[in-house]
């Protein structure tokens, strides 16, 4: 009979479940523009899973070779329960809780994957727990998880498979009348065999009974254990963050002190920079009035020496021109001297 291929129906249970009717939508449209109704509408029957569902599906998705280690396990301890087997029972109980522990450390990575996944603090790892120790006490459970088609966490109550021992106690009356069909004459000391027969039963129940209240304590026992480890564990986690914390308050005080003596530093820097640019701006002041100073007196001393140039043309001036008189005198002495 077609329908959806198992591919599809894995993509949309990967799905986180806050997209997962979008995508089972489309997915019902594409059938539909197919022209493939019966897959539409199988399509259209899956149902949104809750997010320890998700979880617990994109386990048995993405690591299929786990959840089938789970599902072998959890047969094995049924049968395990159900025959009564003390030193087996216990054997398996422990890897129970191992593979428990490795599944959700495995859950835990595979969200981490998922870039729409719930932040880590939110998962509900919890009820991934729950549902992989219900897989262990309910073979339908274990098959759900099995597909990764679960719609809801599960719930796990107790150690297992409770057995219940197939017998029946049988009473007087009622083993009267079983017996008198085969009855015969002569057989009246048959009664007291049949009595003893019902003693060997309730005898054999209670003893069952009592080893299956005794498998249950072993349980109960096995579970506290494991939640004192647990909380030895997170006190130890808790010491060791405690001494971090420790050491990373040190630290903190310590490059805080760093940090207000660096920061002395700097203004201290400040205050020799500002220093320096003041008595570089009342170098720049005095410079500038030195420059005019020097300005001035290039001038003067142009102004001097073309004084001093005129000066000495004027001298030259007045040589020569008393060279010239002296000349003319001497030409006019001489003239007088030849007349007389």
């Amino acid at each position: 009979m077609p329908g959806p291929s198992t591919e599809l129906v894995q993509q949309l249970y990967r799905t986180p479940p806050d997209r997962f009717v979008a995508a089972r939508d489309a997915a019902v449209a594409e059938a539909r523009r197919a022209g493939d109704a019966t897959t539409a509408r199988q399509l259209a029957r899956l149902r949104r899973p809750t997010v320890a569902a998700w979880l617990v599906n994109l386990l048995a998705i993405r690591r299929p070779e786990l959840v089938a280690d789970l599902v072998q396990l959890a047969d094995a301890l049924r049968t395990a329960q159900r025959e009564l087997r003390g030193p087996r029972l216990r054997e398996l109980s422990a890897q129970r809780r191992a593979v428990v522990g490795a599944l959700v450390v495995e859950v835990r990575k595979l969200a981490a994957a998922e870039p729409e996944a719930p932040p880590a603090g939110r998962l509900p790892l919890a009820e991934v727990e729950a549902t992989l120790n219900a897989a262990f006490s309910d073979a339908e459970v274990a098959e759900q998880v099995r597909a990764g088609r679960l719609l809801r966490a599960a719930s796990y109550a107790g150690f297992g498979e409770v057995p219940r021992p197939q017998l029946r106690l049988v009473t007087g009356d009622e083993e009267q009348e079983e017996e008198r069909p085969a009855r015969r004459p002569g057989t009246q000391r048959e009664r007291p065999e049949a009595a003893s027969r019902t003693d060997r039963t309730t005898s054999r129940t209670d003893r069952t009974t009592s080893r299956t209240d005794r498998a249950a304590e072993r349980a109960e026992q096995a579970e506290r254990a494991a939640q004192r480890t647990a909380r030895a564990e997170r006190a130890r986690q808790r010491r060791a963050l405690d001494r971090e914390l420790g050491r990373a308050q040190a630290d903190q005080e310590r490059v805080e002190a760093e940090l207000t003596e660096a920061t002395a530093q700097e203004q201290d820097g400040v205050a020799v920079l500002d220093g320096i640019e003041a008595e570089l701006a009342e170098l720049e002041r005095r410079r500038a009035v030195a420059e005019q100073d020097l300005s001035r007196a290039k001038l003067a001393r142009r102004a001097a020496e073309r004084a001093v140039t005129s000066a000495r043309r004027r001298a030259g001036e007045v040589e020569a021109a008393i060279e010239a008189l002296a000349a003319e005198e001497g030409d006019a002495d001489a003239g007088v001297g030849a007349a007389d």
